[in-house]
């Protein structure tokens, strides 16, 4: 690894991490369900080229291929398969949200700025380690946690649990991007098992309830 990135480089890194925050806002609002997936193929788009910034700037080639692996994975492969099943299902409006628009939004906004400040206050300050771009992913998981809580249907939250990774995925390239390709693929192979979880469920429960709304599981007691 190089021994200084760029301040350039460290700007662009901050630029890609908001838009991927800016996204998963959007996700939270977005009232139909093929939205989400488009705005999430978006938001790993931005993700992928974040991957090649990081390796270009910090000669990092392994980086190269988990950029390519990524964008295959996360901007073509997910968004096929859910749009694919909402097509099946013949469902396309996000369930309700536990609070309206407006106050949901309010929430996302909270906790984004709390996930900001609380890495900021850790006074972490490294050339290599961008402060703000690691804050910002921070926010990203902690309103991917929103969506899941707030939407009560099963492709909003599986929205929220795959865009959490893209949050994990920009802390991982600005924190540890030399990693072996071995190590950092698993994350995109746990997202694959994510992937095929949340389509059996997706398909066994709308088969049984004609809803993919998570209200009746919700009730379930043990």
């Amino acid at each position: 690894m190089t021994g200084h990135v760029p301040s350039a480089t460290a700007g662009t890194e901050d630029v890609v991490a908001v838009v991927v925050l800016l996204t998963e806002l959007a996700m939270l609002r977005a009232p139909l369900l093929r939205s989400q997936v488009r705005l999430y193929a978006f938001q790993s788009l931005a993700v992928s080229v974040l991957a090649v910034v990081v390796a270009a700037t910090r000669h990092e080639a392994d980086v190269y291929a988990l950029a390519g692996l990524s964008f295959a994975l996360k901007v073509v492969i997910v968004p096929s398969v859910m749009t694919r099943l909402l097509r099946d299902v013949e469902v396309d409006l996000a369930g309700s949200a536990k609070l309206g628009v407006a106050s949901s939004t309010l929430v996302a906004l909270g906790v984004s700025v709390f996930g900001f400040f609380a890495v900021g206050s850790l006074h972490v300050h490294s050339a290599l380690l961008p402060e703000t771009t690691l804050a910002v992913a921070s926010a990203v998981v902690l309103v991917a946690f929103v969506l899941v809580v707030l939407r009560s249907d099963v492709v909003s939250q599986a929205m929220g649990f795959f865009s959490l990774e893209n949050g994990v995925s920009i802390a991982s390239l600005v924190v540890a991007a030399g990693l072996p390709l071995v190590v950092e693929t698993t994350f995109l192979f746990d997202l694959l098992v994510a992937v095929v979880a949340f389509g059996i469920i997706m398909r066994v429960h709308h088969g049984r309830s004609k809803t993919l709304s998570t209200d009746e599981l919700d009730r379930l007691r043990g």
